[in-house]
């Protein structure tokens, strides 16, 4: 197994600079499977089980997070006026290079993936890998057969030509879902405009094979588990 800088580790997990680790290892603070270590350049395993101030660090390479996003609050890292989905995150499972993968209106809420996985992100949001991403909509006026075949046959907004997307109706006449393997911007609302329908309440409901966790409150978020990254990754929900 290779070894590493232990300095390095540390700063690698994003949640401090290489120069704060310094400091926690100056200060005797870190230590390397229960004994302390004083020297920054100290070369540990993969296996080696490190501590710092006493909590045990989790070394994993990237943080995938499934956030419930309330409205008013803008998909990004950083703005200077509204609030983020990066700054919902609990300081517990900040680290550094966080970011959505994805972007949802301010006036659409539900799930958004965070993570600070570039690759992981690129895949799952190329048209070409088919990652399905369901909504739940209300309208201003009732859902029609016309409107789920026009969905179907994909359309053509603006200079945007959208692919094919499945149009599902709901009990309430003004409620539907829909699932899209892509994402223009405001692509539903201007889709049902081009229906003479106007949009009234927008929800992401799925990522791929993975839906909302429905314990999450507006506001909330959890680390996602290794087996629901895979489910992300399966593209659509298992029928």
């Amino acid at each position: 197994m290779e070894q590493q800088r232990l300095d390095k580790v540390l700063a690698g997990q994003g949640t401090s600079s290489r120069r704060e680790v310094k400091e926690w290892i100056r200060k005797g603070l870190v230590k390397v499977n229960g004994q302390v270590v004083r020297a920054a350049d100290a070369k540990i395993l993969p296996t080696d089980r490190l501590e710092v101030n006493g909590r045990p660090v989790d070394r994993r390479e990237h943080l995938y997070l499934m956030l419930n996003k309330p409205l008013g609050v803008v998909s990004a890292s950083r703005d200077d006026r509204d609030t983020t989905v990066v700054e919902l995150v609990p300081e517990e499972l900040r680290r550094k290079n966080l970011f959505p993968a994805g972007r949802l209106d301010k006036d659409t809420s539900g799930f958004v993936l965070i993570t600070d996985d570039g690759a992981f992100a690129h895949d799952i949001l190329s048209p070409r890998r088919h990652v399905e991403k369901e909504y739940l909509v209300r309208l201003d006026r009732p859902l029609t057969q016309e409107m789920v075949r026009r969905f179907a046959e994909g359309m053509t907004i603006g200079e945007d030509k959208c692919r094919p997307a499945r149009l599902l109706p709901e009990a309430d006449p003004l409620e539907g879902r829909v699932i899209l393997q892509e994402g223009m911007y405001h692509q539903i609302r201007r889709m049902f405009a081009a229906c003479g329908a106007t949009v009234t309440a927008l929800k992401r409901i799925r990522m791929g094979g993975l839906p909302l966790d429905p314990t999450l409150r507006p506001g909330e978020c959890r680390e996602l588990t290794p087996g629901e990254v895979e489910q992300i990754k399966a593209g659509r929900r298992p029928e």
